[in-house]
Parts: C-alpha cells; sequence; structure tokens
C-alpha cells in the first residue's frame, strides 16, 4: 500500500541530506496592515532548529531577530495555537509539531506589545565609500540559511522594506509612467551620459530649481546611486517638464520620449559645455539621393538622425525580417523609381529611370534602433502591434552599412562641385524626410573640406572599427491600445544583465534577453504575430566599442564639487524622511471621541501619540485636541477604552497614568479593535471605575402620568447577575423600588422585552456589551394588564417608533386669497404663523397643544358632517350651485376654528369668486369628456374626493371617520363612467409602478385610521443661511405614520388642503425628491431629517406629473422646458391638450388652439411617437413618473391622423452652396424609400432620380460640419423599406439629409476652407456637438521648457 502524501510515514534517521524531509512554512506578518496580505514561504529541512527558522524569518522579513514572535496560524497539529513558539528551544521544527508534506502556516506578531525592529538598512552594504564610488551589485554578506530554500512565487518580502539585493535602486511609476522610468534608467546606466550631466552646474540665480529639467535629472541620478530605498519617485522630475497628475495617466511611446525629451535638454542646454552633447552621443548622418541610370547623375542631400526606424514586415509582405541586421540592409536597399515614377533629371532634361535610396555616412557613438512594432491595418483601420520574431546579435557589427564607395564617386565629386546644393534643394521634395532635422540639414555640402584621399582614409578607418556591443533593451508588453514599458540593461561596471521593471530591480541572463525577441517558436507567417507573445523589443542601444572613448562611471573622489554638495544635501533630506518614518512607525494613531460638556455632541477625531508617551500626557494632548480648555479643567478629564460601535466603555486605566501608551494600547498598529473615550466630569463628581468583563447599561426611567421617558443613567452590571439582583442596582442608582419595578429590555429596533423572570441571567436574557433598558416602578393597574396591551409597552413602542423631523413651510403669497383664507379657516382671526405655532407648542397659559386642536376641530366635524347629512338626505345632494358644492368640502384638518359653519361657508364663497384660477388649472386632473361642466362642479369634485373622507386620530387613540354621507369612492366612479363612456374602470385600481397612491383605501377611508400614529410639533429656529423669513417645524412623529396622514397633518401649518402641496426630502447635498407615494410610511426617514413643503397640487392616485417641453426643430436650441403638467392613467391626449391650454396661456404666454399643437414622445433630445389625439394614457402610451413629452406647434392642419403614418424631418444638403436648408416635416404612409424619395422630390423640385439621401447620425438635431456632410454620411442606401438596416427608421422623428447627385461641390480656397472649420467648430461645440466623431485621442507628448502648459495651448 502506497500512503498518501499527507500521511506518509518520514524516518526519523535518514541516511543522506538529499532524502531529508522539508517542512513548507507560510508565514503571515499581521504587524502591520500593509503587510498583512503578504506571505513569506520557506521550504526547510526537518532537522532545522528553531532558532535557526527564526533568523530565517527575520532574514526574510527585514526585522531584528528577537523583536518579534511566532504563533501557529493552524491549530490542527497543535493544541494551543495563543503560545508563541520558544524561539531558544534546542528542538527542531519536526519536533515543534512542524508537519512535512503539509502546509504549516505561522502567524508574525509584536512581541510585548511593540512593533518589531526593522534591520538597519545599511546591513547590506560593506561601507559608504564603497558605494560613494560605484554603483552595481553590493557586496552580499554571507548567505543566511538555506536561501536556495525559500521558494516565493512573487517579488521578495524584503524588497518592501528596503533596497534591492541587486544594489540598484527602481523607479516609481505614477501610474502610466513606465515609458518614462524605462528610458531614465538607460540614461542612468550611461557612463558618457551620467558623467556630462554631472559636470553641468544649476545656476538658481538664474533659473527656478522646480523647472530645470537638467537640475532635476541630476537630483533623480544622485538618488538612484546614493539612495537606500528601494525606489524613489520621479514627480519632481515630471514637475520639471510642465506636466501635471493627468500626464501620468497618458502612457506614450518611449521613443517619442527620447526625441522630446532630448530635444528639451539641448534647448536648456544652450551656451553651455553640454551644448552639443545630444549630437555627439546620439546623432548620425546618411545621404539621401537619386541617381539617374542614364548619366548617372545624382541628387543629394544630408540628413541627421538620432535613431534608425527599423520596419518588422516589409509594406504588403506576410513575412517579417528574421533579423535586425536583414531590416538594416534592407532600409538602405535602394528602389527603382520607373514607369509614372519616373525621375526628372536635370542632366538629361527628361523624365528617366532613377534609383532612390538612402546611405549611412556616419554612425554615432551610441546608436539607437526603434523596431516598428506598431503598425495600422488597413482592413480593419485599427492600429495594431507586430509580435514577430526578430533576433538582435549582442555585437552589431555596422561596417557593413557604411558606404565608402559613395565616397569615390566622380560623379558625386562634380555634382557637389557644380553647385549640388542647389541640386539638393531642388529635388527636397523627392527626397525622403524621415530622418530631417531643421537644426542640421547639409544640402548637397560635403562632410569634410579636405581631399578625396583623406576623406576615403578616414571612412576606411571608421568603417573598420565600428563594431557596437548591445547594452540596454526596452520592453513593450501588451497591444497596439496599451501596455508596460520596462528595460534589460547590461551594465558596463560588472557585465551582468539587470531586468529595471519600474520599482523592481533583478539580475537576468542572456537568455532573458532572447526571449525578448518575440514571435513563436513556429515557422514565420502570416498568422505568427497574432500567435506570438506580446512581450518583445522595441528600441536597442549599442554602444560603440572604442577603448579610447569607453567612459567609466565616475567615483565619488571625481565628483565635481557642486555633485558632492548635492549628494550630501540629499542623504540628509534622506536621513531626515527616516526619522519621520521612524517617530510615525512609533506612533500610535487611534480615533478619540469626546461627548462636549456644555454643548452635549459627540466629537470624533484621531490621537497619534508617540507609543513612550504616558497616559497622563497622552491625556494632555486629548484635551488640547478636543479644544476643552474653556469648557471643562484638565483634572476632571480621563482617557477610558471606549467602543464606538457599541457605545460601551470597556475599562478605565486606574493607577497607570504613568504607564507608556504602547503597553496600554498593546502597541502600535495600523489599526485598533477600539477606540478611546475622553471622559470629563464636574468638578463635584467622582469619576466611576469601569472594569473589564463588565456591560453597560443606559436605563431610561419611564413615567406613565407624564408619558415621559428620561435621558438614559448609564449601570454597569455583570453578565452573571440575575434579574432580581439586575433591579436592586437600578434601584440604587434610581432610587425607584425595586418591588414594583418592571424592566424592558430594547434588544433591537422593535424587540421589546419584558424581564419577567427574576432568576434569570442577565446574559440569558441577552444583554451584550451595550444595552439599554426602560424601568417603570408606579402602584398603577397597568402592572396587572398583559404586557402587550399595557400602556408602557404602547408608550415604549410610540417612543422606539417616534423620529423627530425638520420641516421648512413655505411662505404665504401675499396675492393668492385662497392660501391666505384656507389658511385664517385654520388658524382662527390671525393669519399669522407664529401665533398658530404657538397656539400648538404646548399646554402652556392658554396656549393649545396639537392634541388640543384635532379634539377641537373633530367635534366641530362632527357637528358639520350630521348637518350635512340630514341635508343630504332632506334634499338633492349633487346640488350644482357654488354654496352647496363648498358646504361639502370641509376639510378636518383644517377646521381648527371655533366659528360656526354659517362662517365658514362665507369663507369658502370668498375663496372661490377672489382665486377662481388656482382651482381651474387642477380642473380636468381626474379627466372627463363632458367639457361643458361648470367650474364650481369641477372643483367641489377634486376637492371632495381628495378630503371628503378624512379621518382623525385623537389623543385618546379613537380614530373618528366622518360621517359626512359622501363617499369619495363612488363620486370618483361616477365620472370615470362618464369619462370612460361604458369602458373597463381603470381609475379605480392603483398600479403598483403607478408612481404614487391614493390617500384613501377602498372603502373611501384614510389609511392612517387603522391604528394611532404619534405627532406633535413645535416651532423651529432654523439655523442661519436658511433662508430668510422661512418658516420652520420641529416635528415627533412616529414613522410608521403613513404620507397621506402626516399630511393631513400638517394642514393647519401649512394653510392648505393636504392636496394643494407637495412633499419634498431634502438629502445630505442639499438635493430635494418629491414624496408621492401616499400610502408608503415614513420608515425610510430617519431622526433630524429635513423636509420642505411646496405649494401646489399634490398628484392622486392613477396621476402622473409630466415635464412639456417645446420641440423648436430649427432653433439653436431645438429643447425648450415649459412647464409642470398632471397627466392621469385613461385620459386621452386630447384631453390633456385641453388642460394645458390655460396653464400655456398663462405661465407660458402661448396663446393655442386645440389643434394648432401636438403631444409627441421624448427620449432624452429626440423627437419620437406622434400622440394622435384619441390615444388613451396607459392603454396606447406608457406613461411613468416624471415623464418628458414634446409639444410641437403646427404650421397648419395636423396631416399624423393615423399610427401607420411615419413623420420624419428631412433637411437639404446644398453642396454648391455649402449650406443646409431647414428642417421640413415629410409624412409618409408606408416606410417605402420609393415614396420617401417621391415625398422629397416633391418639396424640393430636384428630379426624382437624382434624389439622394443619407440618414442623420446621433442626438437630434444630427448636427454635421457641412466640411464633413458630403463625405462622411452613407448616402443612397441600397434599400427598398426604411425599416432595415442600415437605416431602421421604425419611429418618427428621424431625421433624413437629403441633396441633389447632380449638384458639385463648391471648391474652397486654404483660407476659405480654414474660415468655415472656425465657425463649423463654433457652432458645434455651441450645440454640444463634435465636429468629427474619433475615439478617444491621445494626448500629445510636449515638454514645457518654461513648467508652464498653458503658454503652449496654440501648438495645439
Amino acid at each position: 500500500m502506497v500512503p498518501s502524501e499527507e500521511n506518509q510515514l518520514v524516518p526519523k534517521e535518514v541516511e543522506s541530506a538529499a532524502e531529508e524531509p522539508r517542512v513548507l512554512c507560510i508565514i503571515q506578518d499581521t504587524t502591520n496592515s500593509k503587510t498583512v496580505n503578504e506571505r513569506v514561504t520557506l521550504n526547510l529541512p526537518a532537522s532545522t532548529p528553531l532558532k535557526r527558522l527564526f533568523e530565517d524569518v527575520a532574514s526574510k522579513v527585514g526585522y531584528v531577530n528577537g523583536t518579534f514572535d511566532l504563533m501557529w496560524g493552524n491549530g490542527d497539529n497543535v493544541t494551543d495555537t495563543q503560545t508563541p513558539i520558544d524561539q531558544n528551544s534546542d528542538k527542531t521544527i519536526l519536533d515543534a509539531g512542524f508537519e512535512p508534506g503539509k502546509k504549516n502556516f505561522l502567524h508574525l506578531t509584536d512581541r510585548d506589545g511593540e512593533q518589531p525592529h526593522t534591520m538597519p538598512e545599511e546591513s547590506g552594504t560593506t561601507d559608504d565609500s564603497a558605494q560613494d564610488r560605484f554603483i552595481g551589485p553590493l557586496p552580499r554578506e554571507g548567505s543566511v540559511g538555506c536561501t536556495n530554500d525559500y521558494v516565493s512565487q512573487s517579488y521578495s518580502y524584503s524588497s518592501v522594506l528596503s533596497k534591492s539585493e541587486t544594489g540598484y535602486v527602481g523607479l516609481v511609476n505614477q501610474a502610466m509612467t513606465c515609458y518614462l522610468n524605462s528610458l531614465l534608467q538607460t540614461l542612468f546606466m550611461t557612463p558618457e551620459f551620467r558623467n556630462a550631466l554631472y559636470k553641468w552646474e544649476f545656476e538658481e540665480s538664474e533659473e527656478d530649481p522646480v523647472t530645470s529639467i537638467p537640475y532635476q535629472l541630476q537630483r533623480l541620478f544622485v538618488l538612484l546611486q546614493t539612495s537606500k530605498k528601494r525606489a524613489i519617485e520621479t514627480t519632481d522630475v515630471t514637475r520639471s517638464f510642465g506636466w501635471d497628475s493627468s500626464e501620468a495617466w497618458q502612457q506614450h511611446d518611449v521613443q517619442e520620449l527620447c526625441r522630446v525629451m532630448f530635444d528639451a535638454l539641448e534647448q536648456k542646454w544652450k551656451q553651455t559645455e553640454q551644448a552639443d552633447l545630444i549630437n555627439q552621443l546620439y546623432q548620425g548622418k546618411l545621404k539621401d539621393y537619386v541617381r539617374c541610370l542614364e548619366c548617372g547623375y545624382e541628387g543629394w542631400r544630408i540628413d541627421t538622425y538620432l535613431d534608425i526606424p527599423l520596419v518588422i514586415r516589409p509594406y504588403g509582405s506576410n513575412q517579417a525580417f528574421a533579423s535586425v541586421e536583414e531590416a538594416l540592409h534592407a532600409f538602405i536597399q535602394p528602389e527603382i523609381l520607373d514607369g509614372p515614377n519616373q525621375y526628372f533629371c536635370e542632366r538629361c532634361k527628361k523624365k528617366c529611370d532613377a534609383r532612390k535610396g538612402l546611405r549611412f555616412l556616419h554612425f554615432p557613438y551610441l546608436l539607437t534602433l526603434q523596431l516598428k512594432r506598431f503598425d495600422f491595418d488597413y482592413t480593419t483601420m485599427h492600429r495594431i502591434k507586430l509580435n514577430d520574431r526578430m533576433t538582435f546579435p549582442e555585437e552589431l557589427d555596422m561596417s557593413v552599412f557604411i558606404d565608402v564607395e559613395d565616397e569615390k564617386s566622380p560623379q558625386t565629386e562634380s555634382c557637389t562641385d557644380s553647385g549640388a546644393e542647389n541640386e539638393g534643394s531642388c529635388h527636397s521634395d523627392q527626397m525622403s524626410n524621415d530622418f530631417s532635422n531643421d537644426d542640421g540639414v547639409d544640402e548637397g555640402i560635403c562632410l569634410e573640406s579636405n581631399s578625396a584621399a583623406e576623406r576615403l582614409s578616414k571612412a576606411g578607418s571608421e568603417k573598420s572599427s565600428l563594431l557596437y556591443e548591445l547594452f540596454s533593451v526596452m520592453v513593450h508588453s501588451g497591444s497596439a491600445a496599451g501596455g508596460h514599458y520596462y528595460a534589460c540593461i547590461k551594465s558596463f561596471s560588472d557585465d551582468q544583465w539587470y531586468s529595471f521593471n519600474d520599482q523592481h530591480v533583478s539580475k537576468i541572463t542572456q537568455e532573458d534577453i532572447k526571449k525578448t525577441y518575440g514571435g513563436s517558436s513556429g515557422s514565420r507567417g502570416y498568422y505568427s504575430s497574432a500567435f506570438a507573445s506580446s512581450t518583445n523589443a522595441y528600441m536597442l542601444i549599442y554602444r560603440l566599442k572604442d577603448p579610447t572613448r569607453n567612459a567609466k562611471f565616475l567615483e565619488a573622489h571625481e565628483y565635481p564639487e557642486h555633485i558632492k554638495q548635492l549628494v550630501q544635501k540629499e542623504r540628509e533630506l534622506e536621513e531626515q524622511e527616516k526619522r519621520q518614518r521612524e517617530i510615525e512607525r512609533n506612533t500610535c494613531k487611534i480615533k478619540l471621541f469626546c461627548m462636549h460638556p456644555t454643548k452635549q455632541i459627540m466629537m470624533e477625531n484621531k490621537l497619534e501619540v508617540h507609543k513612550d508617551r504616558t497616559l497622563k500626557e497622552a491625556v494632555e494632548i486629548a484635551y488640547k485636541l478636543m479644544d476643552l480648555e474653556e469648557a471643562v479643567p484638565l483634572d476632571c478629564c480621563r482617557l477610558v477604552k471606549y467602543d464606538e460601535f457599541h457605545d460601551y466603555l470597556e475599562r478605565s486605566y486606574e493607577g497607570e497614568e504613568d504607564t507608556p501608551m504602547g503597553l496600554l494600547l498593546g502597541g502600535v498598529k495600523s489599526t485598533y479593535m477600539f477606540d478611546l473615550l475622553l471622559e470629563t466630569r464636574r468638578p463635584d463628581q467622582i469619576f466611576q471605575c469601569y472594569k473589564p468583563g463588565e456591560v453597560m447599561v443606559k436605563v431610561h426611567v419611564v413615567d406613565l402620568k407624564t408619558e415621559s421617558v428620561a435621558p438614559p443613567i448609564s449601570v454597569r452590571a455583570y453578565l452573571n447577575q440575575t434579574v432580581s439582583e439586575f433591579k436592586q442596582l437600578i434601584s440604587k442608582a434610581t432610587h425607584l423600588p425595586a418591588e414594583t419595578m418592571r424592566v424592558v429590555l430594547e434588544r433591537c429596533y422593535n424587540d421589546l422585552r419584558l424581564l419577567n423572570v427574576s432568576s434569570k441571567t442577565l446574559k440569558a436574557e441577552g444583554f451584550f456589551r451595550s444595552n439599554k433598558v426602560f424601568i417603570e416602578s408606579s402602584e398603577s393597574l397597568d402592572r396587572h394588564v398583559a404586557y402587550t396591551d399595557s400602556h408602557l409597552w404602547k408608550l415604549l413602542d410610540r417612543h422606539a417608533n417616534t423620529i423627530r423631523l425638520y420641516v421648512s413651510l413655505p411662505e404665504q403669497s401675499p396675492g393668492s386669497q385662497f392660501r391666505r383664507a384656507v389658511y385664517q379657516k385654520s388658524s382662527g382671526d390671525s393669519g399669522n404663523l407664529d401665533e398658530a405655532c404657538e397656539r400648538v407648542k404646548g399646554s402652556v397659559g392658554n396656549m393649545k397643544s396639537v392634541e388640543a386642536i384635532l379634539e377641537e376641530s373633530t367635534e366641530k366635524l362632527k357637528s358639520l358632517s350630521l348637518q350635512q347629512q340630514q341635508e343630504g338626505d332632506n334634499g338633492d345632494s349633487s346640488k350644482s350651485t357654488e354654496a352647496s358644492d363648498f358646504e361639502n368640502i370641509e376639510s378636518p384638518l383644517n377646521e381648527v376654528d371655533s366659528s360656526a359653519s354659517a362662517e365658514n361657508r362665507e369663507l369658502e364663497n370668498q375663496i372661490q369668486i377672489s382665486d377662481p384660477e388656482n382651482l381651474q388649472s387642477e380642473e380636468r386632473s381626474d379627466s372627463d369628456v363632458n367639457n361643458d361642466r361648470s367650474t364650481s362642479s369641477v372643483d367641489s369634485d377634486i376637492l371632495s374626493s381628495s378630503h371628503s373622507s378624512d379621518t382623525l386620530c385623537n389623543v385618546d387613540n379613537a380614530p373618528l371617520p366622518l360621517a359626512n354621507g359622501l363617499d369619495s369612492h363612488s363620486i370618483t366612479s361616477s365620472r370615470r363612467s362618464k369619462a370612460n363612456q361604458g369602458k373597463k374602470e381603470t381609475w379605480d385600481t392603483a398600479e403598483e409602478d403607478s408612481g404614487t397612491d391614493s390617500e384613501y383605501d377602498e372603502s373611501g377611508k384614510s389609511r392612517g385610521e387603522a391604528q394611532y400614529m404619534y405627532f406633535k410639533s413645535e416651532p423651529y429656529t432654523a439655523d442661519e443661511g436658511s433662508g430668510e423669513g422661512q418658516k420652520w417645524l420641529m416635528v415627533h412623529v412616529d414613522k410608521r405614520i403613513t404620507l397621506s396622514a402626516f399630511k393631513q397633518h400638517l394642514e393647519p401649518f401649512v394653510g392648505v388642503p393636504s392636496s394643494h402641496f407637495k412633499v419634498f426630502r431634502v438629502y445630505a447635498s442639499n438635493q430635494e425628491f418629491e414624496s408621492v407615494r401616499l400610502n408608503e410610511t415614513l420608515s425610510s426617514f430617519s431622526d433630524d431629517n429635513k423636509i420642505t413643503i411646496r405649494l401646489g397640487r399634490a398628484l392622486k392616485k392613477g396621476e402622473y406629473r409630466v415635464k412639456v417641453y417645446q420641440l423648436l426643430v430649427n432653433e439653436p436650441e431645438p429643447c425648450k422646458f415649459l412647464l409642470d403638467a398632471v397627466f392621469a392613467k385613461g385620459m386621452t391626449v386630447r384631453q390633456s391638450k385641453e388642460e394645458l391650454l390655460p396653464q400655456l396661456r398663462e405661465q407660458c404666454g402661448l396663446d393655442l388652439t386645440i389643434d394648432r399643437f401636438r403631444l409627441r414622445k421624448k427620449t432624452w433630445k429626440n423627437p419620437g411617437t406622434v400622440f394622435l389625439d384619441y390615444h388613451i394614457y396607459e392603454e396606447d402610451i406608457n406613461i411613468s413618473s416624471n415623464w418628458e413629452v414634446f409639444l410641437e406647434i403646427l404650421d397648419g392642419v395636423e396631416k399624423m391622423k393615423s399610427m401607420s403614418q411615419l413623420a420624419v424631418l428631412s433637411r437639404r444638403w446644398r453642396p454648391s452652396e455649402m449650406k443646409l436648408d431647414s428642417f421640413q416635416e415629410v409624412v409618409l404612409e408606408s416606410s417605402s424609400v420609393e415614396e420617401l424619395r417621391e415625398k422629397l422630390s416633391e418639396i424640393s423640385g430636384i428630379p426624382l432620380e437624382n434624389i439622394e439621401f443619407a440618414k442623420g447620425r446621433g442626438t437630434f438635431p444630427c448636427d454635421i460640419s457641412i466640411l464633413e456632410i458630403h463625405q462622411d454620411l452613407d448616402w443612397n442606401p441600397k434599400v427598398s423599406t426604411l425599416n432595415v438596416w442600415p437605416l431602421y427608421i421604425c419611429d418618427d422623428g428621424a431625421v433624413i439629409f437629403y441633396r441633389d447627385r447632380t449638384e458639385e461641390l463648391m471648391e474652397l480656397t486654404d483660407e476659405q476652407r480654414n474660415e468655415l472649420m472656425k465657425k463649423e467648430s463654433s457652432r458645434l461645440q455651441k450645440t454640444g456637438h463634435r465636429v468629427t466623431y474619433s475615439p478617444r485621442k491621445e494626448k500629445a507628448l510636449k515638454i514645457y521648457l518654461d513648467g508652464a502648459p498653458n503658454k503652449d495651448l496654440t501648438q495645439d
């Protein structure tokens, strides 16, 4: 039997070390939040002693051995997971309980409450002078432990804390600056460039160091050479480029950056010793020539270059070049100009066949080759990356590419001597300009003035010494859309290759370099790039092998004086940062809370205190931090351990005033599982002792007589106490008798438990760290009633569900007689809101409480309703006179005065006479076909349906329904039956998605009647800035109350019926949203929420608020907001238009007739379906809350009569005039393209066969530049119907451009085109449309020499 891997037996003694079992240890550092997700993996021999384990862990994570503990992370193999592993034990890890073949998880923890000490950063180096002398692989100490046994799939854990073991420093990637990091590391590793940069001296008096690019590069190089950090930032360098933070999110081409940076350095180095440095190091020369094949005459010019771009795959070819050498040969391979491409020879005076090509004349000291892996695929019209394999040698012989024969050519000399300068300029338009440089173009000028023999001799010697060695490979990984750059660089100090991948620096081999060739192992072919690796070389830099010129890095004693000073300055800054980091590492940061002794608000802050500071010192710091100097003396403050989540005081620290905070808090941690509370007391009080293990109980005393709940008293108890013992404890604290005491525990929201089993423990009853209890200890009979029926339960239930809201009331408009009259009716003789508020403020003196107002109102309504009922029984209840209508609409909550019903009737008559428009605007909210009804009848129906069956909740918890003999349900039903003429009664059902709900259920009773809901209000003075003259109420209300009932309670304070004001909820950002679902409760509201009341008609069941916009097809802004309207389910379009007419006249000044405008669908800014007059909302037209429609004024008679018709908006394009005509509507009877052509021909006069059309793109009005419309639209699609691809015109409102195909496009001069382009750009930007469609454009790479990008906007 073969044992399983987990249970495999391992002999205690093995004959050889090779057969010794190994133990896999996985260590997690729990001392730091930044490293808690890191894992350190050790694969050790089973015989490794525990001492060696600790040494290996210390070396691996960078901590000082002996300053941390290791604990078991999994408890499978040991019994006690909380006991640290004994570091001083002589046991082997096998004897200590580690298991071979399994994962052994360990936690690295702090020792004695102190953070582990970080290993000194100097430990990995020899001495400072050794570091100053050179940058390279630093001498390492003797290998620690079994270094080859460390297995990790990620970067070394120690690299997070200290410098890379290679001795090199990485660069932090700001976001997408890997391309910059690759180039900077390459320049840093180039001795000639670094040495020259060090010799340049910055003059602070002449330039700002922040914007000086050479100075910031100097600083960066010094830090790369001397810093002990793992990686350094490049933000100072990019800031000197004039870049802001957005540039860090733009990835650019590294070759483009190289050119731009070199150009910027040349500009900065003018008039200095380094002025020609870039040219000396990187610039080469080549000849661009054309030679006549008949007479041998050659025209040419000299171009300079900084890099040579090599094509990966020749144009039109499916196969890539195999190597760099092959690509270089192709680069200088001439082409024959023949046939239509013949060259006009100045000597032959005719077009002749010619040879055109490039010849290298001079190679630079540092040769840069760019492999052109990014190309454009003309089949897909997208950029692509070519991942084909291209090899490159470690040593490249460029002598085979230099042109010595060119110097021997007699034709060249004669051509040059006979005025070849003119020849060069004459033929410059036929020359390749890929490598031209405006600052260094030598057209037809000889390179040397010496004789031909001297030139030939020099060229021959140069050819013999053109051996280059590779030292930098910049690699791109990814696609043409984006990717990642890193650099593989060979150090000239030790000939070792390193990978510089942002902040990570590691050793690599020659085999790793070969992996950057690209391609796949298979044969090269058309699809080889698609299946190849996306990681490949992009830029290669070679250095000429010339012992006389090859430089070494400057040593410390060779530094110029200004560099020595800079090194010292940067070292001091780094030491200062290190000290600051050390302070930060030893600083405890913990949340601090304090209940302000006078303001009684809980304040929050963060306490930062050094771990060695004592508790007494920490109290002083917290005291100043919370700014309590003027509120309470220092000796009346102390710090206690606090759990803010449970509002629980865990313990106090008596007698530990001199204990360091590091010990009290359990060490320096990134996060703590508890907080601190700065507790205060009055001078005559003493602090209570809080012991660990106690639970905190907040005791509220309930008084049934006054129905009040007192503020809490804090009592501390133990979980093992019984309920009986707990009552005795409370009795001492509250001085109430324990014998009659009832204790109710609020375990969670709406969970009120009576503790009636005396022998039960608090733990069994559900007590936790922090608890809330209510106690009542009276002799009332309520004790003998069932708990859920008792007055105590009802009071506590109300208390638990009551929230405090702040209600902003609307200002009373002096011009609205209706509002004033109704308000006077609700407030008595006075129209002053303050007096009304005072009346409900409380029972002090003669002031009435809200409950008193409600009682008085109820009694009045009883008598009024009985009177109305008697009148209804004795006479005709359907009177149409104004007085009789208004007699039936008395709102209960509006009847709060003591006037007689006759007075009310007189007042109501005044209401209607004074402001008939106020009700007229809502006349057809419920829709009625019979438009000849009187205004008073309509208004009566609206108001009576809203208020005829209101209910009141009085203080005796007995809801009183109105007995006025009216049934709103029957009223609306009779109106519906007339409106729908026998159709199904749809208004009776409130659908779930209707957006509003009725205030009344099917029985006509208020839904708030189901149970008593608490409501109490009082005037409130809001903070400054809340609006001058604005009135506020502070309302305590049961949040189980419905919005409908809540609005009814607010009626006396607003002064209008609840159907004539709206409730808006105010959120934290001061955004307001209307609450419209009347049958929903206030359960989503919480304490101190704000509510704004606005006057205006509220929605009823089946109604929707609709925003009406005017459609102006030929205006610059085609969408104009007009007004808010109310449409109802079941209403026809014509009825909604009738309701809009008076509102359009009064609010918008539009005097229209019903047939002069139409309504149509609005989708964003696009006009859609035309609504016909007989369409019914919800049946034919889907409608929703906050719906939007277009109102379009018609020029003539409505042409749209049927849903089968199609209305499109056409616009003629006149290419000969470069202008667009206005929109014209075309109504089609079908979706036929032929019919569209006929209609377009009819309105334009263009012959039918010459009509061409195209569908507009984007949002209405489908704006497009007149410079692009002629060729950019899909003209004349080959389809027979409009509802197929590519048109897809299935609905009204589509935009059609059309033109006469025989009309020629106007020819524009450059000036006209530029002027037109400016006008079009301005026009389209104003309308919010782009001039052209394009994907996200890449931001141009620029380096701003003065550090001010805004000064260079003209170049964009």
